[in-house]
């Protein structure tokens, strides 16, 4: 996890169910697509739903797969059907668990009272990353809640995946403040559970867009 500073922000959008949630995420711009492999969630995906929109991304638009404490053999039958570039970790899979099905992985935290980032950061090494999300004791994520973002060490931000609460309104902001590897937006740009605004999710890359200006203006 030793990335540099770079002008452009990457964008993750997640939760997405739809074809048309999928075009609009393209067409605006965003480096990776997030699909939810977690029964109990409104975003949550079938085997065959998730086949079907990833053959439909373009060669370099990542397909992102999210897992909570699912079985190993539940996430190998998925990956025999998806084909999925990354995977996503966001319940209390150990390292050697995330390492061991031969795909890229991030580790996903809930930024709990008294959470050792560098400690963390040290025992999930073998991540392409760290995706920080806020803590809600009775839900995995999709909790659309900010963290304090002054909780994050400067030294730490260019690495990890900013989540929580992001929206079209204070995602420049964050990117100001924060300046993170990347960003996560679910239900940020949703008109209902589940289902995405496309005006929403051009809003959000237009904040991204901003937001950069803001991280790379002279100082």
């Amino acid at each position: 996890m030793k990335y540099h500073a770079h002008p452009r922000t990457r964008v993750k959008i997640c939760g997405l169910t739809r074809p048309d949630d999928i075009d609009a995420a393209v067409q605006a711009g965003a480096d990776a697509i997030g699909l939810v492999f977690h029964s109990t969630s409104p975003r949550a995906v079938t085997i065959e739903q998730a086949a079907a929109l990833c053959w439909s991304l373009p060669p370099f638009v990542t397909a992102v797969g999210l897992f909570v404490d699912a079985s190993a053999a539940t996430i190998n039958a998925t990956l025999a059907q998806v084909p999925l570039d990354v995977l996503q970790f966001h319940g209390d899979e150990a390292p050697a668990f995330c390492a061991s099905f031969g795909r890229r992985w991030i580790k996903a935290l809930r930024m709990r009272p008294g959470i050792d980032l560098a400690a963390e950061r040290e025992r999930f090494s073998g991540a392409d990353g760290l995706l920080l999300d806020a803590y809600d004791p009775g839900r995995a994520g999709g909790t659309g809640q900010c963290f304090d973002w002054a909780r994050i060490p400067p030294n730490l931000a260019p690495t990890i995946v900013l989540a929580g609460g992001l929206t079209p309104l204070n995602v420049a902001a964050a990117i100001a403040q924060v300046q993170p590897y990347g960003v996560d937006v679910s239900g940020g740009v949703e008109a209902t559970r589940g289902c995405k605004d496309s005006q929403l999710i051009f809003a959000f890359m237009q904040g991204v867009r901003d937001g950069d200006q803001r991280r790379n203006a002279p100082s």
